[in-house]
């Protein structure tokens, strides 16, 4: 399996302004409060699980986790939130999934199409460009001298993941859907920290952008991310090393 990496855009992401953090943990205790709705208690709600995992590796503090939970009881009670996904079209062809959580279903799609169309961009049916993408797990792990390459391959082998990529600072490891939640747990047990936990959409092949064309698609993701009913957007854009590591 080559290594599809989000990790850059990940690391990105975490270098942004706090106004920027704070949208994050925002969206991330909404996903906490929906997954906990019916069984507040990680230990067997696995989804739960998974979703204190991930908030957890974007330095989500303890309290805003505890916080969301119990929201689960409260003010989302009453509010019937949905995860919905769109797919699309940026600029050139270039592929997109939209991954939202919300209550109003016509509002979202809506402001998606807005922002799309704006930025040269168009929503498409379900089934559109999810065929160019695989769903699957990946974990995040700080490469360090006390974790060698031996020893994560052995732990991610006897965890039963799929394939581990070692990147120059982490370690990438790639879940089936089926065996996230069980891979994730074995590592949480040994020990490690991740930088990032989740389940998503990788791109069987990414494409180039020329440099006006990547603004523009840059812009989108942007502003889609701005959104507050919007959880995660993937897309099969090569993005360049030096904004990945600002």
């Amino acid at each position: 399996m080559s290594g599809h990496s989000k990790w850059h855009n990940i690391q990105a992401k975490k270098g942004k302004a706090d106004a920027a953090r704070g949208r994050i943990f925002t969206k991330l205790g909404r996903e906490i409060a929906v997954a906990a709705r019916g069984n507040p208690n990680p230990a067997t709600n696995s989804k739960l699980a998974d979703v204190i995992a991930k908030a957890k590796a974007a330095n989500m503090p303890n309290d805003n986790i505890e916080r969301s939970i119990k929201r689960a009881a409260g003010e989302l009670g009453d509010r019937d939130y949905k995860e919905l996904t769109y797919e699309g079209y940026g600029v050139s062809g270039s592929a997109v999934i939209i991954s939202t959580l919300t209550d109003n279903n016509n509002r979202t799609a809506g402001d998606i199409r807005a922002i799309m169309t704006k930025h040269g961009g168009s929503l498409g049916m379900t089934g559109s460009v999810s065929y160019q993408f695989e769903r699957k797990g990946l974990i995040v792990v700080e490469r360090t001298p006390d974790l060698d390459e031996d020893t994560m391959t052995d732990f991610a082998i006897e965890a039963g993941a799929d394939d581990v990529v070692t990147q120059e600072d982490v370690y990438e490891v790639y879940t089936s859907v089926e065996a996230f939640s069980d891979v994730r747990k074995f590592l949480e047990e040994k020990g490690l920290n991740f930088l990032e936990a989740d389940l998503g959409m990788f791109p069987a092949n990414k494409i180039t952008l020329p440099e006006d064309k990547l603004e523009t698609f840059k812009k989108m993701l942007d502003k889609l991310e701005e959104n507050d009913d919007v959880q995660t957007v993937w897309h099969n854009v090569e993005l360049p090393e030096e904004e990945d590591e600002e």
